[in-house]
């Protein structure tokens, strides 16, 4: 079968088309400094601050473990990562140079992935592959459903207990990346969820292109080696364990002639004209009532 192309590609010069030697330096550990060291708990979320120009190392402590992921601006957190574009942009499963983009009307990279120790893995027999863009995080209000029990430990739930010293609320959680977890699409076309192929000391790291705060859910699934919901469901609390953050500041040499990226260059008005208005006119017409 001939293979399509992609419906965005890059050209050469584009945003798109990263300096894949630039990122490759950037993921030396001979030419960084350990900054934060942080672990989220099983069934817990974490947020946390990336300066623009660091490194953040997301890993498995103690073995295989999916985690949900969100970025925001740290001084706009209107501008957050879009799971859907950035699935379009790069791929439904990410991994080193594909880029983490932000949500209109900003449309930039937030992070751009330099290193990824299950990079290697490919797709298997039955179609997955790792680091998901495909679902989103798991939800009280979908368990409810589909259970009719209160859990309060999903992804979404963590996720809104973590951002919430900074001041974010359940509407600023977003689709997420779904770090470690192996999904694809079955023959029917529907979403399925593997057991994590990561193991102890795994890791996937970014370079923040802009100033960012993160948050991270220990997924309650632990691996999803355990099925969550249908009739074998039980509770995966054995196949839980913790993840780990490491924040790094490369050496300043490495960030010679980087910039953050700009907003995207569309200056325009959708289209629409905003009226004119003769000033005078309406000062004398104000003046005059």
């Amino acid at each position: 079968m001939a293979k399509v192309p992609a419906a965005y590609r890059a050209t050469q010069g584009s945003i798109l088309d990263v300096d894949r030697d630039f990122y490759r330096r950037l993921a030396d550990p001979a030419d960084r400094i350990s900054v934060e060291r942080l672990t989220v708990p099983i069934r817990e979320g974490l947020a946390w601050e990336v300066p623009a120009g660091h490194v953040v190392r997301l890993s498995t402590l103690g073995g295989p473990q999916v985690g949900d992921f969100n970025l925001w601006h740290r001084h706009n957190p209107r501008e957050r990562f879009w799971a859907s574009r950035t699935r379009q942009l790069q791929r439904a499963h990410v991994s080193t140079f594909d880029r983490l983009w932000s949500t209109l009307p900003y449309l930039r990279p937030m992070a751009t992935i330099i290193e990824d120790t299950l990079g290697e893995y490919g797709e298997d027999g039955d179609g997955g592959r790792v680091h998901d863009l495909l679902g989103t995080r798991c939800d009280p209000y979908v368990n409810k459903l589909l259970t009719g029990e209160d859990f309060d430990h999903h992804c979404h739930s963590n996720l809104v207990r973590a951002v919430a010293p900074f001041g974010l609320t359940e509407f600023d959680v977003h689709d997420v990346l779904n770090v470690f977890q192996c999904t694809g699409l079955n023959d029917d076309d529907q979403y399925f969820m593997k057991a994590c192929p990561a193991r102890e000391g795994d890791h996937i790291e970014f370079f923040a292109e802009i100033d960012l705060l993160c948050a991270l859910s220990c997924c309650p699934g632990g691996d999803i080696s355990v099925d969550l919901w249908g009739p074998d469901a039980r509770d995966p609390l054995e196949t839980c364990h913790p993840i780990g953050v490491e924040v790094f500041r490369p050496a300043p040499a490495l960030l010679a002639g980087w910039e953050s990226p700009e907003y995207a260059p569309y200056r325009g008005g959708h289209g629409m004209q905003a009226p004119s208005i003769d000033w005078t006119a309406e000062k004398q017409r104000r003046f005059e009532s």
